[in-house]
């Protein structure tokens, strides 16, 4: 009672500055629920962090993917020009440009990479986003996206290097198999992308895509634990990061 009367003091104390104290109030509305809402099992770090051993990547294995689309309701729309995606497949010159050279290995070039949200340290969709539907969160540093905010502008896939986002130019909601209930459809007009699972992780698991995949070429953990298992593969490891002279920072590192 004495925490929520503070936030309702404090709400109260800044509407009184005007309008131009609603950014602060965002801010400070997003922290509190943050609080509210995580659950004592709710897996935690300073920055999370995903690596993905492409080596380890079969051609055909769709796991991982399938996994993650089933538990977000990613619709199927059954053709390229509408097609949701959240995490796929790419070809290793189209996902590294600038990194592909006469000489490599050409079990290289014809390996699928596996592709998604980049989790930018510095992500110029939220710099781009007018109405702050796409946010990055303090505590973890996760690029998280608003449904009820988003209005469709579409500056974000514009804005984005990685083509990590995808717009609903239809309704979604008949073109989902089978809707999972534990997470929110989306409507027409709603740009969508990976979000690591943060409702996953909330409830003290692994994003769906890690837990799927059975030959273990993705690993998830925490960057500012030395002990995490991500950071044992980066020590482990020469990684690369996807167009990294952009200056974005991704959070997603590979092994080639």
């Amino acid at each position: 009672m004495k925490s929520s009367r503070r936030t309702f003091l404090k709400i109260t104390g800044l509407s009184l500055m005007g309008w131009g104290a609603k950014p602060v109030l965002e801010v400070l509305a997003r922290n509190e629920s943050s609080k509210i809402l995580k659950p004592p099992e709710a897996l935690k770090a300073k920055r999370w962090a995903m690596g993905i051993n492409s080596r380890r990547c079969p051609h055909a294995c769709t796991d991982c993917i399938q996994a993650c689309h089933n538990i977000h309701n990613v619709p199927d729309f059954g053709n390229e020009k509408d097609e949701i995606k959240w995490i796929w497949n790419e070809r290793f010159g189209d996902a590294f440009p600038g990194q592909e050279h006469p000489y490599i290995e050409a079990g290289v070039k014809e390996r699928p990479v596996l592709v998604l949200c980049n989790h930018c340290e510095n992500p110029p969709c939220v710099r781009v986003c007018p109405t702050q539907a796409t946010f990055k969160r303090a505590e973890d540093g996760i690029v998280m996206m608003d449904y009820h905010r988003c209005i469709g502008c579409r500056f974000c896939i514009a804005g984005c290097p990685y083509g990590a986002r995808s717009m609903n130019y239809r309704d979604p909601r008949p073109f989902i198999k089978k809707i999972n209930p534990a997470f929110p459809t989306r409507t027409k007009g709603v740009v969508e992308k990976c979000n690591f699972c943060v409702e996953r992780l909330a409830a003290g698991l692994l994003p769906a895509c890690v837990v799927a995949c059975k030959e273990k070429a993705l690993v998830f953990g925490d960057l500012g634990n030395s002990d995490s298992d991500v950071r044992k593969l980066l020590q482990a490891h020469f990684t690369i990061r996807r167009r990294p002279e952009l200056g974005t920072q991704p959070q997603v590192y590979y092994i080639v």
